[in-house]
Order: C-alpha cells, then structure tokens, then sequence
C-alpha cells in the first residue's frame, strides 16, 4: 500500500489500524481552489487527484490519498503559513462553529478509485487575546488547515465536537478502514 502523503499525522494514524505503509510518495497537485467551490467539493476533488497522481506512479498497487480542510461556512480556510494568517483564521473560529471536511480516497489494485467523505462539527470557545498570542507564538499551527492541530494546544479550544476526531487529525479512520476493506488491503 503507498500513502500519498507526507503528514506524520496520517502515517501516526495509520499505526492505530496496524498498517505501516510499504512507501510513502506525496501527491504535488495544485491544491488552489476553483472560483466558488464549496469545501465538500474541494475535499473530495483534492483526495481524488493526489490518489489518482500517485496511483499513476504506482500500478497494482494500493494508494490511499486523503485531503482535509477546515471551513467556516462556505469559506475554505487555508494551510497557515504564516502567524498573521493563523492569527486570522483563529481569530475568525473564536467561539464560533466551523465544519472539518477530511476526503479519503482509495485505488485498488486494479486501479478502481473509491471515496468517503468525513464531516466533523466542532465549536471553538472564545479564544482571548493572551491565549491566542501564546498559541500563534508556539507555532504548533504552521501548515495546519485551518491554522490549528487539534492534536495539540487547539484541543483545548474544543468546546464541543461532533464527528471524528481521527478526520479532524487529516485522516478518519472510520472511513479508512471501509474504504481499504473495499480494496482488498491487509490490516491489523
């Protein structure tokens, strides 16, 4: 099976099914998104082309690509790549509810694509001017979706979360499983 993807927290997440993939092979794909698309749409659209480049790269075997984006509304929020950009995103979150959209998708052997989509519901509190400095100071939030890890310091920002917590991570295990099920894939 290769993962098509570079983040710790999938392979970390992996482990918990007792798969360890036999390669790792990020997907780079233009993960801009179109005028107007909604955060579903993008999700899945993204999962679908990291797994179709890689499994392009890598006939007959198993590729499993998973793409998550946090949304408030109909609003993608982006990867944070910088502190006034996390500041912004956590900012916008502060005791609000916003959606965690994590796309997962699968090609078998044969080369047949499936997909699940997880939709997780979370509400931050209301995050204070020092608590919110002393997170972006940390920089626990570089890259993230969304500006935040909810495997870190943000956890304690949940006030309440519907969904998967795995999904909010980037890749939910739920969905996972059934989809390399599906795939024939050998797990623990």
């Amino acid at each position: 099976m290769i993962l098509a993807s570079a983040s710790p927290r999938r392979l970390e997440l992996l482990a918990r099914l007792g798969i360890v993939p036999d390669a790792v092979d990020p997907a780079d794909c233009d993960e801009t998104p179109h005028k107007g698309e909604l955060p579903a749409i993008y999700a899945r659209r993204i999962a679908a082309e990291k797994a179709a480049l890689v499994a392009a790269r890598h006939p007959g075997q198993i590729v499993l690509a998973a793409d998550t984006v946090v949304a408030c509304g109909r609003r993608i929020l982006p990867k944070a790549e910088s502190a006034d950009q996390a500041r912004a995103c956590l900012t916008l979150l502060s005791g609000r509810r916003h959606r965690v959209l994590s796309a997962v998708t699968v090609v078998d052997v044969g080369g047949m694509a499936r997909h699940r989509l997880s939709i997780s519901v979370l509400t931050f509190k209301r995050l204070g001017a020092a608590e919110l400095n002393a997170y972006v100071a940390g920089g626990e939030w570089e890259g993230k979706a969304g500006g935040y890890a909810i495997q870190g310091h943000a956890e304690s920002f949940v006030k309440h979360l519907s969904g998967s917590h795995s999904g909010v991570m980037g890749l939910p295990l739920f969905e996972t499983r059934a989809l390399l099920d599906a795939a024939g894939a050998a797990h623990g």
